[in-house]
C-alpha cells in the first residue's frame, strides 16, 4: 500500500505540454526510446486518456493495466529508487470475481462518492508495493480523479488477517518476546475478498481526496505551503517543519518520527506498547496514518467505512510473553476522533 506519489519531472517536461514549462525540461538530448515511453506514460495524466473508463459502470472499471500505465509505473519506480518493474499479469477468472465482489460490498455512499473520479482499478505484478494511486488532471492541469493499480501477485494470496498483521508489523524490529496481531475481519470472514476490500478502500480514500481542499495534492512541496494552509482537514494534525511534514503531537508522541512501513522497521519491537498507547493520545485512526498528511485521511476513510459503515472489527493486539498488554481498536466513537469523522461523512454526504 503506498500513497500517491511525487509526479515525475522528467515525465511531464516530455510528454504534458502546457503542465510543464520549457525551463523545466532537461537541458540534454533524451534517449528516443526513453523519450517515447514517457510519452505514451504522460497520457495516462490527462483526463482525456480515461474518458471511455469514466463512462462505464463502476464495476466495469477494472482490468490489467494498460501500456502506458505500466510504463508510467515503470518510469517513476526507477526516479524514486524501486527495484520493481511492473508488468501486465495474467489474471484468473476466480480473482476477478472476488475482485468484482470486494468493489460490489462496498456500502452505496462510498460507491456514489468515488463514482464520477475513479478512472479505473488495474492490475500489474511487480508493483513494488500493494496499491499505489495517481492523480489524473483536466485541460487546465486541475487534478480532478484518480486512478487505482493494484499488484495482483500479491494479493492472489492474502487473507484479511494475515494481511494487516504483516503490515502492522512492518515497522517494528523483530523481538522475540513482543508481537503483534491485527483482526479486520471475524474468522467467518477471513478471505481473499475481504483482504482486497480493505485495501482498496485505503485507495479509494485517496481518490476521493482528490481535488478538494482535505489535504494538500501529492504534487505540493511542504516548504511550500503558506503560514496557515487552507486545507481544514491536514490543519488537525499536520504542519510544517524545516520544509517537511510533522504532526502536532511530535513533542508528546517520541515514536512517530521513526513509524515507517515496507522500507525497513526502525522502531524496537519492545517500543510495541508504547507506540499504540502514544497512538492513543492523538487524532490519527491508524499508525500508518501518522506518516504523512495523505495516508492520514485514507486510513481515516478506510476504518470509518470498514467499522462504522460496514460493522467489521478493528483491533491491534500487543502481546509480551504471549500476555495481551493492549489492544488499540477503532476511534470513531471517542472525541479524539471525533472532528475527522465529520470530514469522512461529509467527503460520503452522510450529514
Amino acid at each position: 500500500m503506498l500513497p500517491i506519489r511525487r509526479l515525475l519531472p522528467l515525465l511531464l517536461a516530455l510528454s504534458l505540454g502546457s503542465y510543464a514549462s520549457a525551463a523545466d525540461a532537461p537541458r540534454t538530448k533524451p534517449d528516443p526510446a526513453q523519450a517515447a515511453k514517457a510519452e505514451r506514460a504522460g497520457a495516462i495524466k490527462r483526463l482525456a486518456f480515461w474518458s471511455d473508463a469514466l463512462a462505464k459502470p463502476l464495476e466495469q472499471r477494472i482490468g490489467v493495466a494498460p501500456k502506458p500505465l505500466i510504463e508510467y509505473i515503470e518510469l517513476d519506480n526507477q526516479q524514486q529508487g524501486f527495484p520493481n518493474r511492473p508488468r501486465a499479469p495474467a489474471l484468473s477468472a476466480d480473482f476477478l470475481r472476488d475482485v468484482r465482489a470486494a468493489l460490489a460490498g462496498l456500502p452505496a455512499p462510498v460507491r456514489r462518492a468515488v463514482a464520477g473520479k475513479l478512472a479505473g482499478i488495474y492490475f500489474v505484478d511487480d508493483l513494488g508495493g500493494t496499491g499505489w494511486t495517481e492523480e489524473v488532471v483536466d485541460a487546465r492541469g486541475r487534478p480532478v480523479a484518480g486512478v487505482i493499480v493494484l499488484d495482483a501477485a500479491v494479493l492472489a494470496k492474502q487473507r484479511a488477517n494475515a494481511w494487516a498483521t504483516w503490515k502492522e508489523n512492518t515497522p517494528f524490529k523483530r523481538d522475540p518476546r513482543w508481537r503483534l496481531a491485527a483482526q479486520i475481519e471475524p474468522p467467518a470472514q477471513d478471505n481473499r475478498v475481504q483482504a482486497i476490500q480493505y485495501i482498496l478502500l485505503h485507495e479509494l480514500g485517496h481518490v476521493l481526496a482528490i481535488g478538494t481542499d482535505l489535504h494538500p495534492s501529492s504534487g505540493v512541496v511542504p516548504g511550500d505551503l503558506p503560514a496557515q494552509p487552507p486545507y481544514p482537514y491536514y490543519r488537525l494534525s499536520w504542519q510544517v517543519a524545516q520544509g517537511r511534514y510533522v504532526t502536532r503531537y511530535d513533542a508528546h508522541f517520541a515514536q512517530r518520527k521513526d513509524v515507517v512501513y515496507y522500507l525497513g522497521a526502525r522502531l524496537p519491537g519492545a517500543q510495541m506498547a508504547d507506540t499504540y498507547a502514544g497512538l492513543g493520545r492523538t487524532n490519527f485512526a491508524t499508525l500508518y496514518a501518522v506518516t504523512n498528511p495523505h495516508d492520514d485521511f485514507a486510513e481515516a476513510f478506510v476504518t470509518y467505512v470498514h467499522t462504522e459503515l460496514m460493522g467489521r472489527p478493528f483491533a491491534v493486539r500487543i502481546f509480551h510473553d504471549n500476555k495481551q498488554v493492549l489492544e488499540y481498536g477503532a476511534c470513531w466513537r471517542e472525541p479524539r476522533c471525533a472532528d475527522k469523522r465529520k470530514f469522512i461523512e461529509g467527503a460520503l454526504g452522510l450529514k
